[in-house]
């Protein structure tokens, strides 16, 4: 996989990221494209460069970047609104559409996590996306986070949220706190983040509680309709973080062409570039996205 440095502007903010490339690309080449997109506290270097060493593998071009506050990205660190991430990305395909090595028809988005919901909500407004695959996501924010409160820690988190819109609209300012005060990871997650994600310098900052704020307003699947594009959703069967049933009910709410694949898996516990459950993954997604772009793939 050959990669090359590259920044892009977000609503003026400079944002930071990599095209990779395919060791066969040859000058003059215009190859379908993909966007793989992190979640919740992910970066480029990590899940987005994952998927781009396999998916370049298969003849793609990716662009992998970091969402605006993140890494090298400019923006308020500690920021995550959700809706912002969608203008991140739907900026993205802007800027790869104009690349060189991109045929600029054949644009996809892959979203892991809490990316899932943001690729499909740029899918269901932006009809640049040739296709989109939603991986291991939560589609509706109030009810995945009640999901996995008491109710008593409910009505707590209700008032924490209704003190911290007092506290902006009052002083400019969002409290900060732990970034998973809120989004509370699951052991086998836990031990995965700890692992592997913990030891990275940009991991774990200070969250504003505005984004718990974003999430209970996210609801995509009031949307899932108006996604023309092919969608993939794909699930670990035994997924604790983000439950089955938060792709199950986005699914069911989207319209054909539609495809679902259950993981034999968990959350990220088989994130592993060897890992079998990964390149199982691996294969369902390049057939998905093999039969919605045009030829000049490699054979997969």
């Amino acid at each position: 996989m050959k990669e090359r440095q590259i920044s892009f502007y977000s609503e003026g903010l400079q944002l930071d990221g990599t095209i990779y490339l395919p060791d066969d690309y040859q000058p003059g080449e215009k190859r379908p494209a993909i966007i793989p997109n992190s979640g919740y506290q992910g970066f480029n270097e990590f899940y987005p460069r994952l998927f781009a060493r396999n998916l370049t593998e298969a003849g793609y071009v990716c662009l992998g970047f970091d969402y605006r506050g993140f890494a090298q990205s400019e923006g308020q660190q500690g920021r995550v609104i959700l809706d912002e991430q969608v203008q991140d990305i739907k900026n993205a395909i802007t800027f790869l559409q104009v690349q060189e090595e991109v045929d600029p028809e054949n644009i996809s988005l892959i979203g892991w996590g809490m990316g899932a919901s943001n690729v499909v909500r740029v899918a269901a407004s932006d009809d640049r996306v040739k296709a989109v695959a939603a991986l291991n996501g939560f589609f509706n924010g109030e009810r995945w986070l009640k999901s996995i409160h008491s109710y008593v820690e409910w009505v707590e988190i209700k008032k924490m949220i209704e003190e911290d819109r007092i506290l902006r609209v009052t002083t400019g300012n969002s409290k900060y706190e732990d970034p998973f005060i809120h989004y509370p990871l699951d052991p086998a997650t836990n031990d995965y983040v700890q692992k592997e994600l913990a030891p990275l310098s940009p991991f774990g900052k200070l969250t504003q509680l505005q984004f718990t704020d974003s999430i209970i307003e996210l609801n995509a699947d009031k949307v899932a309709k108006d996604i023309k594009c092919p969608l993939f959703v794909a699930h670990g069967k035994d997924n604790q973080l983000h439950p089955l049933d938060e792709s199950l009910h986005f699914y069911g709410a989207a319209a054909e062409p539609k495809k679902l694949y259950i993981i034999d898996g968990k959350h990220n516990d088989f994130m592993y570039h060897e890992h079998p459950v990964f390149q199982d993954l691996i294969t369902q997604l390049n057939n998905f996205f093999g039969a919605c772009h045009s030829p000049n793939l490699i054979e997969v």
